[in-house]
């Protein structure tokens, strides 16, 4: 390739902004330490602020979950908070019950409270992820269209688009190809592994002219979703991603970024080979 541009494999693939790491059981406990840290603080500062002004302290958990895990475990945070007000720092105490109005009243303010905080800092990380991942997604693009004006070679698009195609989706993704009765595989990235189902689901898409959808008839046991690549040759290519294996789910738009992509190959593959 020209002017020493490097072409990703599937083990380089970059990494989209995805949700957090941790297995939900993780994010849910870290939540709940956060109100036993918010209860402690909350028992330090008692003795000189009334029942009714700790509430404030139990939000706090609910922010940060909410920021950093998301909306389940901030929901939970906001439940766990609650009951901890009530069982620690209302009359009578050491109890789920409430007798005092104003601390009834605190301890409903705070659930009303800690679930809008709960709903804005969700929207607001969903907000930021969304826009990281656009971010990156057009990265992925600008990524493949560098390596095309920079005239790489047939084999060397084919990899930039498996691995932009990886990016994008944050899964495994393939280039295919078939001439003649002959189908192979041209690029793999993001850890893809090709079974024979999904060849022969590259073949039904190539041999129907659209689109074959992962475990669908007749092909339930391919796992990649096809594309067939119009390349007006003689060879004739396919890009598949499978979404099973994914960061992301299907999103609505997939069709749109393959085709972006597609389209990089097909303005190269009706070249003739360098």
């Amino acid at each position: 390739m020209t002017n020493g541009s490097k072409v990703l494999t599937g083990a380089d693939a970059r990494k989209l902004p995805t949700e957090s790491r941790l297995p939900p059981f993780a994010q849910y406990g870290l939540s709940l330490l956060l109100v036993a840290a918010a209860t402690f603080l909350a028992f330090i500062v008692s003795t000189v602020v009334p029942a009714s002004g700790l509430t404030l302290i139990f939000v706090l958990p609910v922010i940060i979950a909410g920021t950093v895990f998301g909306l389940g475990p901030s929901l939970a945070t906001t439940l766990a908070g609650a009951l901890m007000f009530d069982f620690f720092f209302t009359q009578p105490i050491y109890t789920f019950r409430m007798t005092n109005p104003s601390e009834i009243w605190a301890a409903l303010l705070l659930l009303v409270t800690a679930a809008i905080v709960s709903t804005i800092s969700w929207q607001s990380r969903r907000y930021a992820l969304e826009a990281r991942r656009a971010a990156a997604q057009a990265e992925e693009l600008r990524h493949l269209a560098h390596i095309v004006i920079n005239g790489a070679s047939r084999d060397q698009i084919a990899q930039a688009a498996a691995t932009a195609l990886s990016g994008i989706f944050g899964g495994p993704a393939v280039i295919l190809s078939r001439t003649g009765d002959q189908c192979r595989i041209e690029a793999k990235a993001g850890g893809a592994e090709i079974s024979e189902h999904d060849i022969k689901a590259a073949e039904g898409a190539l041999a129907s002219g659209v689109r074959m959808r992962a475990e669908t008839y007749p092909h339930e046991q391919s796992r990649f979703d096809m594309w067939p690549v119009a390349a007006g040759n003689t060879r004739q290519y396919v890009a598949g991603v499978n979404f099973g294996r994914a960061a992301y789910d299907r999103p609505p738009d997939a069709d749109r970024f393959v085709e972006i992509v597609i389209g990089y190959l097909v303005t190269n593959f009706i070249k003739p080979d360098r």
